[in-house]
């Protein structure tokens, strides 16, 4: 997509994106070591995907985001959602919110190698690497 086509889209149309990219980029690196259990694999994805997990993530890449990147997390963050944030506090789900969509709109500009980075930062001291 286009940088226009992009800034067309709601900002939670880029974190509903960006949620499928994050989780699939843990799915991924969960399955890497080989087969293990189903049930397994399931609870430590839920352990990384949910929005307090996703809030400590989003601190470890902070300071390497560019401007626009930097904007495009603040802009995420800062929409007003009807969702309750659960076992999550307000500002981690809000947080969580900017990281995908952060990862969405990376995923439609096509910077696949620049989310790889960060997930590669985010992940870094992940005992389930």
């Amino acid at each position: 997509m286009t940088e226009l086509e992009i800034d067309k889209l709601s900002t939670l149309a880029l974190a509903h994106v960006g949620d499928g990219v994050y989780e699939l980029l843990v799915r991924t690196m969960l399955c890497k070591p080989g087969v293990g259990r189903v049930n397994d694999l399931h609870k430590k994805t839920v352990a990384l995907v949910k929005a307090p997990a996703q809030a400590v993530a989003m601190e470890k890449i902070l300071p390497i985001l560019t401007e626009k990147e930097l904007s495009v997390y603040k802009r995420g963050r800062n929409t007003k959602t009807h969702a309750a944030p659960g076992k999550a506090s307000v500002g981690e789900y809000h947080s969580a919110t900017g990281l995908e969509t952060l990862f969405g709109y990376l995923y439609l500009k096509g910077e696949y190698s620049r989310i790889r980075g960060l997930f590669d930062k985010i992940m870094e001291d992940e005992p389930c690497r």
